[in-house]
């Protein structure tokens, strides 16, 4: 199956190192970040982890849970965590779902239907499962983000990105490039200029359909 933005992600149960929960459960009435990892206590996988746990505090300001995943078991990710609070310096409060079986990864498109883990195998033998999912609330997918297993995630990006999506939720609006919080929106095409108008009041019209307000 073939995961794309505005998909209702798949409500599969899932077993975490925190216990088991539906992920339409897990989600909520919030917003979600699915981070997910080829294979426990790899490097560049462990200073990522440690990134998502110190920025606990904004992640719970935007009312947005994050869950990892990683294709180890629920006593493999107990012992990384350790690791990853080394690295991190702070607790590494979210739950990582332990994906053996690989159905999160083959239903969220990060791996082929036929994959399966061999004896002794490596994180070669799932290095597609290097994505990150921003779920909104109505369980549907807002974004996604893969990389390589030799390029480290940018989480402020991604925090950027959160940003992003929820402003424009929020405000019916779009965001421009380089955006960041607080900067000029970009006024939909759907709305005429009157229509813009009494929604935001003043805007600059750069081009006849790029039009940029505050809010």
């Amino acid at each position: 199956m073939s995961l794309r933005i505005n998909d209702t992600i798949p409500n599969l149960d899932v077993i975490t190192d925190q216990g088991s929960f539906a992920l339409h459960d897990f989600v909520g009435d919030g917003w979600a970040i699915i981070f997910s990892h080829p294979k426990d206590f790899t490097p560049v996988c462990t200073t990522e982890f440690g990134a998502v746990a110190q920025l606990a505090d904004e992640w719970a300001k935007r009312g947005t849970k994050v869950l990892g995943v990683s294709v180890d078991g629920v006593e493999e990710h107990k012992g990384w965590k350790a690791d990853i609070e080394k690295v991190a310096g702070t607790k590494a409060g979210f739950p990582i779902v332990a994906d053996t079986d690989l159905r999160v990864s083959k239903a969220f498109d990060m791996l082929q239907a036929d994959a399966y883990l061999p004896d002794g195998r490596t994180a070669d033998d799932s290095q597609t499962v290097r994505t990150v999912f921003i779920i909104g609330p109505d369980k549907k997918l807002k974004l996604s983000m893969t990389y390589p297993m030799n390029v480290g995630r940018n989480f402020a990006e991604v925090l950027r990105a959160l940003d992003g999506l929820q402003t424009a939720a929020k405000h019916g609006v779009a965001t421009p490039a380089n955006w960041t919080p607080g900067g000029d929106v970009v006024i939909p095409m759907k709305l005429d200029n009157e229509a813009a108008k009494a929604k935001f009041g003043s805007f600059e019209a750069v081009l006849p359909y790029l039009r940029l307000t505050k809010l």
